[in-house]
């Protein structure tokens, strides 16, 4: 696959993977293999190297006591980095509200976990009282993804669907478990999806689901 763009011409690219370690819990950080998997496949787009040995040593020397939200990055020059911070409190319920801007579907940066996320940061930032999360839709009016967030939505039928990666989205790591595991399967959604939603839950691979509703 040709790369989108050229990581070696922006000196502060890196290619990003968010997981939590909980201290106790068998393998400690969970789904490690899917995680190294992303990154070495984006590596292999940018043209970058990757000492997945490497990499998997960083998390084994993770300790603590406590929870741990890590962040993982590979630099275009194949460096590593594992930074570490408090794990965010639990949330039993998201509101999220619909972006204004909409997403080209057939941007290939948005298969790609980076630091090529300006319009995702700043609609984060600006994120309204009241709501935790932004969900995006494409330039068609399909379902995409939330700034930090995959989306899940129930159907009054009982099905369990998420946005294809056709309409715009990264194929988070927590979202993949799930479509493996045969929990949930692929379908172009729009508005009318979300409004007739029997449940919505917002995901990604440090806090697990989040039940959520749309509006504040």
């Amino acid at each position: 696959m040709e790369s989108p763009f050229c990581a070696g011409d922006d000196p502060d690219f890196r290619l990003i993977e968010t997981f939590g370690y909980v201290p106790g819990q068998g393998a400690r950080v969970a789904r490690l293999n899917l995680h190294l998997a992303r990154m070495a496949r984006s590596a292999a787009v940018f043209g970058i190297p990757f000492d997945a040995k490497g990499a998997s040593r960083l998390v084994a020397g993770l300790c603590g006591s406590v929870p741990l939200r890590c962040r993982m990055t590979l630099a275009a020059d194949g460096a590593l980095d594992l930074a570490t911070s408090p794990m965010p409190p639990v949330a039993p319920l998201w509101r999220f509200a619909i972006a204004e801007a909409r997403l080209e579907a057939d941007d290939p940066m948005l298969q790609h976990k980076s630091t090529r996320r300006a319009l995702y940061d700043q609609v984060r930032r600006d994120l309204p009282a009241g709501v935790q999360e932004m969900v995006f839709l494409n330039t068609r009016g399909e379902l995409c993804e939330g700034t930090i967030t995959n989306i899940a939505v129930t159907t009054a039928q009982g099905d369990r669907l998420t946005p294809p990666l056709a309409s715009g989205c990264l194929p988070g790591i927590y979202r993949q478990s799930l479509l493996e595991a045969g929990a949930l399967r692929e379908a172009v959604m729009t508005m009318d999806d979300l409004r007739q939603a029997r449940q919505i839950h917002l995901m990604n691979a440090l806090r697990g689901q989040i039940a959520a509703r749309l509006g504040a």
